[in-house]
């Protein structure tokens, strides 16, 4: 195959086309992303491989220390993207999510929810635990100018960004949408965070 340097440039626009396209995520609230999740672990960062294609995924080299969702097996080895992919510190923990691929393999992107393990709340370590996956069937809307209403009882407001002015305020740092016993959800405040009212937050 002859390449031009027409050919070339527009390969590249087309790249960067569509990892713009790729780049880009609905804003969701961590308990969202971790009930969409397939596999959910802690791990540390021991190494990493990237030959610099831009075709070639990027691989991390993991030590596996907690299994919070996913099939019973230990993953040592994480794949993102060049583009679009997460960018992860050797010899730090964190909180991973990612998609399992047909040949068992851990893919992670910018749309998944990676967060170092000592950047999360008390509240969030403990929801990993016992409340997330009690809201995994209600629906969070991300609220960002009023008016917003939920349309369902089984559904949560998100207004971090309308109440606090950033999309990951309190609500999705301390707070589980969680389904009640009638089929309704509501907000429920971990123990790290004030009482103090907060839009249609409440205790089930």
């Amino acid at each position: 195959m002859i390449w031009t340097v027409k050919s070339f440039v527009l390969l590249c626009l087309w790249l960067l086309q569509e990892g713009a396209q790729a780049c880009t995520c609905g804003a969701a609230h961590p308990q969202q992303a971790l009930c969409h999740a397939d596999v959910v672990i802690k791990a540390k960062v021991v190494g990493m491989m990237d030959d610099g294609d831009l075709f070639t995924p990027i691989k991390y080299n993991i030590k596996q220390t907690k299994m919070f969702k996913g099939p019973n097996k230990n993953f040592d080895v994480i794949y993102t993207p060049s583009l679009c992919g997460v960018t992860l510190s050797k010899g730090i923990d964190y909180l991973i999510s990612g998609r399992l691929k047909s040949n068992n393999t851990l893919r992670v992107n910018l749309c998944n929810f990676l967060e170092p393990w000592d950047k999360l709340t008390a509240a969030q370590r403990s929801n990993l635990v016992h409340r997330y996956e009690m809201g995994c069937g209600c629906k969070i809307n991300y609220c960002t100018s009023v008016p917003c209403a939920i349309s369902s009882p089984a559904e949560c407001l998100w207004t971090d960004y309308l109440t606090e002015g950033v999309i990951f305020g309190s609500q999705s740092r301390h707070f589980a949408c969680i389904k009640r016993n009638d089929g309704s959800c509501a907000w429920y405040r971990g123990a790290d965070y004030p009482k103090k009212k907060f839009m249609d937050i409440e205790e089930p």
